[in-house]
């Protein structure tokens, strides 16, 4: 069950954990398999690494599911992977908030279909009073997209007179993002061997901790997350500080 024990209740654990599941295509290509068969075993692998990290007491854990550049992809891979999609809310939400877990969508939904839109919908509200762990999917996303949405947003509600451009700092800019009401990722993980972010959460990922991996995707399980949750655990977290700081 989501609502186990943490593992070892005296290991430092990330309250948020952001990760690019990377690696589908390859997966399936070295079994000589059609790329989807790579995104299906991903969705097993998020339900597994969902449940493990709720067990480790994990609070958010936030998925790069497609970003606002996979519309390049094939045409015809597109749609397996909006059909995948919404397949996977229909099967996948009764669990979750069986468990107590808070589904959340972040991104521009404007590109997707009515049926998948509403989909969405019902899925946080569903789940929007559960207090378990929070599982947010990027779809459609982009840093990028995030940062100039908010900015658009602000100069919005200073044409209205609703704010003073005096008033913009950091933490009114960060108020106006996606990730606003949740805390921002202490880990990052990125399957797949390739290292960068790839324009996920550019403004949040400021301070966190970049862990990269070449587990493909679908074959990340329980051990792996443990290995990045142990390596996270060994790190020193200085923000700017130094070490003397920490000590004292």
């Amino acid at each position: 069950m989501l609502g186990m024990t943490p593992a070892d209740s005296n290991a430092v654990v990330p309250q948020h954990v952001a990760i690019i599941m990377d690696g589908n295509g390859r997966w399936a290509r070295q079994r000589s398999k059609a790329r989807i068969s790579g995104h299906r075993a991903g969705v097993t692998a998020l339900r597994n690494i969902v449940e493990h990290a709720a067990r480790r007491g994990v609070g958010a854990l936030t998925v790069f599911a497609f970003s606002s550049e996979n519309w390049r992809r094939p045409g015809t891979e597109v749609k397996l992977l909006m059909e995948l999609f919404m397949k996977a809310l229909g099967q996948e939400v009764a669990h979750l908030h069986a468990n107590g877990v808070q589904l959340q969508f972040i991104g521009d939904r404007g590109a997707f279909s009515r049926d998948l839109r509403e989909a969405i919908t019902t899925a946080e509200q569903r789940t929007e009073r559960n207090d378990g762990l929070r599982l947010v999917v990027a779809a459609n996303y982009g840093g990028q997209w995030d940062i100039v949405d908010a900015a658009r947003r602000l100069a919005e509600a200073v044409q209205r007179g609703e704010l003073s451009v005096d008033a913009i700092d950091e933490d009114t800019f960060g108020r106006a993002l996606a990730l606003a009401d949740t805390p921002r990722p202490d880990l990052f993980i990125r399957t797949g061997g390739e290292q960068r972010i790839s324009n996920f959460l550019l403004w949040q990922l400021a301070y966190t901790e970049l862990y990269f991996t070449d587990c493909l995707w679908p074959d990340f399980d329980a051990s792996a997350f443990d290995a990045a949750l142990d390596w996270y655990a060994g790190r020193e977290r200085r923000f700017g500080g130094i070490d003397e700081q920490l000590a004292r």
